[in-house]
């Protein structure tokens, strides 16, 4: 009778016991914790570097607008150069990612070159007539030139970018890497040609 009450006064003990309830606690809450904080970390390097690209395309857009040209560069390297130097080497930037294309006017941003619908499916196919906007020799779905352009003419200025997720805790959250677009469309200042003008203003722009 006596072991009995005495094994029931120690479960009675161990019970009452929370030493070690503390380390069970945070065993549980750890993990969540831990991927707040990382998370909260990797937006805001997505946030800063999307801002620092944005920034660098606008400065070189600004640049592109007044017709200057720089000395041992053509216009477009050194827009190119322009956003590399303000991203401080965080995204790759180069040619291959970066766009600059000139169109006829506001409204033909990212439109197809125009073409006769011989066919009438509302597509372009090979044969058809075709207006040769941009001087390829071929018809394109976008009629964007590639370059600075000249004189008052509109220009999109894009760059197109991964961002690899620092830690691999988010990646059954979000898709890595992260696919990322920074532009800015202008009107060129009415430069003289082989001149090269001051500072000036110009209009639209964003990044997803």
């Amino acid at each position: 009778m006596n072991n009995c009450l005495a094994y029931i006064s120690k479960c009675r003990s161990i019970a009452r016991c929370r030493r070690g309830s503390a380390f069970m606690e945070f065993a549980f809450v750890a993990p969540v914790l831990v991927i707040m904080v990382v998370g909260i970390i990797e937006i805001a390097m997505i946030m800063f570097v999307s801002s620092l690209v944005e920034g660098g395309v606008r400065e070189a857009s600004r640049f592109g607008l007044t017709g200057s040209t720089p000395t041992g560069l053509s216009r477009e390297e050194f827009i190119i150069q322009r956003v590399q130097d303000i991203t401080m080497g965080l995204v790759p930037i180069d040619s291959s990612n970066v766009s600059i294309l000139v169109y006829p006017s506001f409204g033909d941003i990212g439109q197809p070159e125009p073409f006769t619908d011989q066919n009438s499916n509302s597509s372009y196919d090979t044969g058809e007539p075709y207006t040769d906007v941009n001087g390829n020799n071929t018809w394109d779905p976008d009629m964007g030139a590639a370059g600075a352009g000249g004189p008052g003419e509109v220009v999109v200025y894009r760059v197109d970018y991964d961002w690899p997720l620092l830690t691999g805790l988010l990646a059954g959250f979000m898709s890595t890497p992260i696919s990322m677009t920074a532009s800015m469309t202008v009107r060129n200042e009415p430069y003289l040609v082989g001149g090269g003008g001051g500072g000036g203003g110009g209009g639209g722009g964003g990044a997803p």
